[in-house]
């Protein structure tokens, strides 16, 4: 049996209704929706889904995140025309194999032993012998044969001029038709089971019975009824965020333009959520421990939730998803970094805000993120490269090992460099800027530094500005340089006592033209001196006057040194730079009672590393910069709950496509025919042909022992 791409063919009715029908019920449109599914399956995998609407700004530009959204690129699955060609392609693919069955069925129950000898000698597998028997013996013979070899087998007596004739038909291998209708219809059941655990019958109820995604803010109780699904919604997935110690009952559902709040028919109380990790600081353990409240009985039922092994309960699954912050009370003291400031300490909880103000500039504090664990990649070939321990980047770990030859597999050194603090800082025109501070220093190119990140936008990178730690670890010898850099009085005695020194005998012609080089290069570097680039010239972030910095110094030597002595005059004012600051580092030890520096390798390791420091730091936005002092970590853990009665449908639907796939490929369909006729003499003559949908060299191997085994044919 050949199987067909035409459709239905009705007999009666409109021909237009027949040619839909057609339409509808061919292969060759089953296959056109199943292209297209895999197609949007591509999108929705490439393009994050259900991030929120200021990322694919940021990613694609507000013109074509507009256009995007409207396509629903950003919620793929949970698209109309994605359920409606789910929903058309179970109809065709149900329609084709509704016009097939009946002809598969149909085709078991023949043998065709009606065919004539003539057409034996087209097949390409084909064989002639003589026999050393009669006909009807030999047909039985052959027919026995044949079933003890698993074949199904038909003798039809035929009268031809010699005598009587037989014909032996067999065949074998008919699974290979189970697997078509086994693959199909496992399409079918993954569509419907899709179409059950998809967001179809949340949509349904958006549509028909008034339910409307929130889009607002306060408290989950005070959300009315319009945005609340019931709890006998018969299929859902959402989020559930319970902090230790605390209970909560209302799955989050994320919408293009809100949320849904879905009320479980049970409460969730996270007792204690645990994470164990590896040695390089790397997580291999995932748990929570709760207790499930069943609002009808009143039962209180323990249970241990663990990645890849949920809690079940009213036929809803409660997933391990990740976990976060519970609103960890952190302690932060603020450091002048780019004025003079005051130092002061501020408390508060991740999630809330403190109002900060100096008399003139008014600024928020929002907390919004505690990292107590942060693994980061120290391998040579890497820059600092954090690894969030929330979750496994399983698409990472096989990019890393597979694809073009031209990649090569690293080694990654993970190490765990401690807690960090997230927050921003939002002006009073509601502009913020996000920081990422790390509370101890890290270990980077044999210096120990403090890592200050920043970013304007969340689909930026942090970028840092690194700040080495003094013979205490801490970086108070930084902000000491960096509050006398900005004084004055400071600069002028630290050019002095340079100038003095670095003069042999006390010259003081040469004493005071030293100093005067180096109160200039102090106060370009300072920002006491802004130096106006060229006319037409910025200085790459839109900027045509420098401020501080070893920029300001550069391009000071632009602007005022012919270019064929820019180079000496850079490495005279550098060498006079450094003498310079290394005084003033000198002079903030004395002011604050310490001891002077030695002059050692490490003390030159400290005044490098310094130098580019302050010069990055007039980059820095805020005047001050907050360290995280203590914090009081309370965890909370993300679930994700889930109602999916097409669950049991999909697995069918994947052990029915394993097998079908397996008979299509792994079965052949053969059909054998082998005609007897009888000689005048008492004998016979076979000629036997044999039949098959796939042409393999099993197929030549089985007809050569067909061959010998039935016609006793030695070559």
């Amino acid at each position: 049996m050949s199987v067909s791409t035409e459709g239905l063919q009705l007999r009666s009715g409109s021909r237009w209704l027949s040619e839909w029908v057609e339409l509808l019920s061919s292969m060759r449109f089953a296959i056109s929706l199943l292209t297209v599914i895999c197609i949007a399956s591509v999108i929705g995998t490439v393009v994050k889904q259900h991030e929120p609407a200021n990322n694919y700004v940021n990613q694609f530009g507000p013109f074509w995140a507009d256009v995007f959204a409207t396509a629903s690129l950003f919620s793929v699955y949970s698209a109309w025309w994605f359920l409606l060609i789910l929903a058309f392609l179970v109809v065709s693919t149900s329609l084709c194999i509704a016009r097939t069955t009946p002809k598969i069925f149909a085709d078991f129950k023949v043998f065709k032993e009606g065919i004539r000898e003539q057409s034996l000698k087209a097949f390409p597998h084909r064989a002639e012998s003589a026999l050393a028997e009669q006909a009807e013996g030999a047909a039985h013979r052959i027919g026995q044969q044949l079933l003890s070899s698993g074949w199904k087998v038909r003798l039809q007596a035929r009268q031809t001029p010699t005598g009587e004739g037989w014909m032996v038909a067999a065949k074998a291998g008919a699974a290979n038709k189970l697997g078509y209708i086994a693959a199909h219809s496992a399409i079918v059941m993954i569509c419907i089971g899709g179409l059950l655990d998809g967001n179809l019958m949340v949509k349904a109820q958006m549509w028909f019975n008034g339910k409307e995604p929130f889009s607002g803010g306060g408290l989950i109780a005070d959300v009315p009824a319009q945005h609340r699904l019931s709890p006998s919604n018969p299929t859902f997935r959402g989020n559930l965020l319970v902090t230790e110690g605390t209970t909560g009952g209302t799955a989050i559902l994320p919408q293009p333009t809100g949320v849904l709040l879905q009320d479980l028919p049970f409460s969730v109380e996270l007792k204690k959520f645990i994470v164990e990790y590896h040695e390089n600081g790397m997580p291999k353990l995932f748990a929570s421990d709760i207790v499930i409240h069943d609002h009808e009985t009143g039962e209180q039922k323990p249970a241990r939730v663990e990645v890849n092994h949920p809690a079940q309960h009213r036929g809803i699954n409660i997933y391990q998803s990740s976990f976060d912050d519970g609103g960890s009370r952190v302690k932060l003291q603020a450091r002048a970094l780019t004025r003079p400031t005051r130092p002061f300490e501020v408390e508060g909880t991740i999630g809330s805000s403190t109002p900060l103000s100096n008399g003139e500039d008014q600024l928020v504090l929002e907390y919004t993120g505690l990292r107590v664990i942060n693994v980061e990649n120290f391998s040579s070939d890497a820059s600092l490269q954090s690894a969030d321990v929330r979750r496994v980047d399983l698409r990472n770990a096989i990019e890393s090992r597979l694809g073009a030859g031209n990649k090569t597999v690293t080694e990654r050194v993970l190490r765990n460099v401690g807690p960090s603090i997230t927050y921003k800082l939002r002006d009073a025109a509601g502009q913020a800027v996000e920081y990422h501070n790390y509370m101890l220093p890290i270990d980077i190119d044999g210096a120990r530094m403090y890592l200050l990140g920043l970013r304007e936008t969340p689909s930026e990178s942090f970028r840092y500005l690194r700040i080495p730690a003094d013979e205490n670890d801490s970086m108070d010898g930084f902000l000491r340089l960096r509050a006398a850099l900005d004084d004055p009085a400071m600069r002028a005695e630290a050019v002095r006592r340079y100038s003095v020194e670095a003069v042999e005998g006390g010259r003081a012609e040469l004493a005071d033209a030293l100093a005067a080089s180096a109160t200039r290069a102090l106060e370009l570097f300072a920002g006491a001196e802004p130096v106006d680039l060229p006319d037409g010239v910025s200085n790459g972030m839109g900027q045509t006057r420098v401020v501080g910095g070893l920029q300001a110094v550069s391009a000071f030597l632009e602007s005022n040194v012919p270019p064929e002595e820019r180079e000496r005059a850079s490495d005279v004012l550098v060498r006079i730079l450094n003498g310079t600051l290394f005084e003033l580092a000198q002079l903030s030890r004395q002011a604050d009672g310490l001891p002077p520096l030695a002059r050692n390798e490490a003390t030159q390791q400290f005044m490098t590393t310094s130098v580019m420091s302050l010069s990055d730091s007039f980059f820095y936005p805020a005047p001050m910069t907050f360290q995280l002092v203590d914090f009081d970590h309370v965890q909370a853990s993300v679930f994700q709950v889930a109602r999916a009665p097409g669950q049991s449908i999909v697995y069918l639907g994947c052990l029915l496509l394993t097998i079908g796939i397996f008979a299509m490929l792994y079965v052949r369909d053969r059909r054998l025919w082998v005609w007897i006729s009888p000689d005048t003499d008492g004998s016979a003559r076979a000629t036997m042909a044999l039949s098959s949908n796939r042409k393999t060299m099993e197929v030549d191997q089985e007809f050569d022992l067909l061959k010998r085994q039935l016609l006793k044919v030695t070559t």
